[in-house]
């Protein structure tokens, strides 16, 4: 399973990863940085792409 993961210090909240997630996953908190769903998160990698700040970044989700 992959997920993505938002560095929220360095995000800039520009939503430009929010506007590209087909699963709508990723929503602004506040005006302040991009938060991830892990819930609808897929980990299919649009975001990361997207990202000009380059703060998303898509992992292996280890199970347990």
């Amino acid at each position: 399973m992959r997920r993505a993961i938002n560095d929220i210090d360095s995000c800039v909240a520009c939503g430009v990863c929010a506007k590209e997630c087909p699963r709508q996953a990723i929503s602004i908190y506040k005006g302040c940085y991009a938060v991830v769903d892990e819930m609808l998160c897929v980990g299919c990698g649009l975001c990361e792409k997207a990202c000009p700040a380059g703060t998303i970044k898509v992992f292996d989700k280890e199970v347990n």
